[in-house]
């Protein structure tokens, strides 16, 4: 599989010359691995059967829903709303960032790259009949850019206008120098009826279906229940080469649960057809059920070829007590990943180092020439960690309270000036050393623990609050917390949305991903310069030295990663024998399989 992948993903670089005019694709660097004549991803069955229904949890773990509005910032979203809404172009999940038209037929990069300009098809039509227009496009545009999530207005903030041409014909201007990423930026905008939104406040929560110009619309839910999309029979672009034998169900439901453990019970009896699993323990322990025995629930592990990014542990450093790195080196000694790995994760995991794990961009060893060019600039003010080997997280005996470890976390919290008084730390002033993690369900319960228990050791007033989705919803976008859990994700092509991570411009903005609170000049500085990367190899360069700069400054305790999916599900689904190499391609690719499905129905 992993052969035929990789031969799936030999790209066609395109003369320089070709890359000028109207292409029927887009992608950061020019090349593109379909023709124009192409008539279907390579990763589909061009002819699978349209039909039957899955049901599964969505990827979001939430437990209730409160709005059919995931571009906004207030409300809890529901599920797959995505389904609902078409994009001026579709991306390929075989290829790194390269999109192909979808609303659009082609898209024209302006040779100063300061415009893209897209033809429209004249056919493209909303789920109640009514044309998709450029005005469309363009009054989407401005939705999100002065009511949208502020994740989205960070990624869009240099779109200087979008102009309507004509009625199929619309462009989009840029401003300032870094506009590289901004065209595939634009090309995957939702597209939302401007009629519609003429009379529904874009910016309010709402459990009113909205109107929708995707593959589904909404069949029918119930808050805190489940969601189902039904499969729209009049979908304009069914038969685009961009969605040939994608879309099968006929039905794709999300259903809802408080406990993961009542999800797996929810499988184990039919209720859902298909559970990803996230806990190792459960994945190794919790499948050998009856079903699971006869073979007639399946696990499946899908390779994961994408990136797999950085979990782990954040510090908020907005809050006084995460200032001093001391106080993170500290922090960051006691928990001890070897035993965690061993005992509660099954040796399922590898122990993540890099914001770019699992990319080119990962940073190893001491910086090359051509990262120091970067870096050297910014030397007075960077840590020296920076210009040595690659930070690497501390490797513990695998005992749970590692002696060594401990003794010099407790010796940096005593130059920091958290003295040890009893069986607490206090500063000069008095002040205990209070950390609390922040979570939202009971699972992390069990890897928190020891972790609390080891800091309770050098002293540290550690505590667990695990309050319920919607307060925890609401303190992560105000980030109302100490140490929260979070995963930062940045693609093969990482560009302008590493300022929602990691930028100045993010670090107090309600509901971004900046969850430390990150604001630095030369991160900022070495952000631009992945932004402004002119191909892969400048793009590798920028990115292993961001990517030494954030490590070093210790503002989180990496976590673990693996390189594949666990999903877990009733044997009555097809799919194609070629795995997309950067999803997971079920609710993409899959089918229902009527022989198998009967199979089931009837205990066999």
């Amino acid at each position: 599989m992993k052969r035929i992948a990789a031969a799936l993903f030999a790209l066609t670089l395109l003369p320089a010359d070709s890359l000028a005019g109207p292409r029927h694709g887009l992608s950061v660097f020019g090349d593109l691995k379909y023709p124009a004549d192409f008539r279907h991803f390579d990763y589909v069955n061009p002819d699978a059967p349209k039909g039957g229904k899955i049901s599964l949890i969505g990827p979001v773990p939430r437990d209730t829903f409160d709005s059919f509005n995931g571009y906004i910032l207030k409300g809890d979203p529901v599920q797959g709303f995505a389904l609902m809404f078409d994009s001026l172009m579709a991306r390929a999940a075989d290829e790194p960032d390269a999109v192909y038209g979808l609303v659009a037929t082609t898209g024209d990069v302006s040779p100063d790259s300061k415009s893209v300009t897209f033809l429209l098809r004249p056919e493209a039509r909303f789920a109640d009949g009514t044309a998709l227009t450029a005005e469309d496009v363009c009054d989407s545009f401005r939705l999100l850019s002065t009511e949208g999530d502020e994740r989205i207005k960070i990624t869009i903030r240099d779109v200087e206008a979008c102009d309507v041409k004509g009625p199929h014909e619309v462009a989009y201007r840029f401003k300032g120098e870094r506009t590289r990423d901004l065209p595939l930026t634009v090309a995957g905008l939702p597209i939302f009826s401007k009629a519609y939104y003429a009379k529904v406040d874009f910016a309010k929560t709402s459990l009113e279906p909205p109107l929708g110009s995707g593959p589904y619309k909404v069949k029918s839910f119930k808050p805190g229940e489940y969601v189902a999309y039904g499969r729209r029979d009049d979908y304009w672009a069914k038969d685009l080469p961009v969605n040939r034998g994608r879309f099968n169900f006929d039905e794709i439901r999300f259903d809802y649960f408080r406990e993961r453990t009542a999800a797996l019970e929810a499988l184990k009896s039919g209720v859902i057809d298909l559970r990803e699993e996230y806990t190792s323990r459960d994945w190794a322990t919790g499948y050998d059920f009856p079903a699971v025995k006869a073979g007639r629930v399946v696990q499946v592990v899908l390779p994961d070829e994408t990136p797999s990014g950085a979990q782990g542990f954040f510090f908020n450093l907005r809050r006084d007590t995460f200032k001093d790195i001391r106080v993170r080196k500290a922090l960051n000694l006691a928990f001890d990943y070897e035993w965690t790995n061993k005992n509660l994760f099954f040796g399922s995991y590898d122990r993540t180092a890099s914001f770019f794990e699992m990319s080119p961009l990962k940073a190893v060893g001491v910086p090359p020439a051509d990262e120091l060019a970067l870096l050297e600039p910014f030397r007075a003010s960077l840590r020296p960690e920076v210009f040595g080997e690659a930070p690497l997280p501390p490797v513990s005996d695998g005992s749970g309270q590692d002696r060594k470890l401990l003794r010099e976390a407790s010796q940096l919290l005593d130059e920091s000036g958290w003295k040890a008084e009893g069986s607490v730390r206090r500063n000069a002033k008095g002040k205990t050393l209070d950390v609390e993690f922040l979570i939202d369900s009971p699972v992390f319960e069990r890897i928190l623990g020891p972790y609390v228990r080891n800091l309770q050791l050098i002293g540290v007033n550690a505590t667990i609050r695990t309050v319920d989705e919607a307060q925890y919803q609401d303190r992560q976008k105000n980030y109302d917390y100490d140490v929260i859990s979070s995963r930062f994700m940045s693609g093969l092509t990482p560009g302008d949305g590493l300022r929602i991570f990691f930028g100045s411009s993010s670090a107090n903005r309600p509901g971004t991903y900046n969850m430390s609170g990150v604001a630095s000049p030369e991160i900022d500085a070495l952000i631009n310069k992945v932004v402004e990367a002119k191909s892969r190899e400048e793009l590798k360069v920028a990115g292993r030295a961001l990517d030494r700069v954030l490590r070093a400054e210790q503002f989180w305790v990496p976590n673990w990663h693996k390189g594949s999916h666990w999903v877990a599900h009733w044997d009555k689904f097809g799919r194609p024998p070629i795995k997309p190499k950067y999803d997971r391609g079920i609710l993409d690719t899959w089918w229902y399989d009527e022989t198998k499905a009967a199979r089931i129905a009837n205990g066999n």
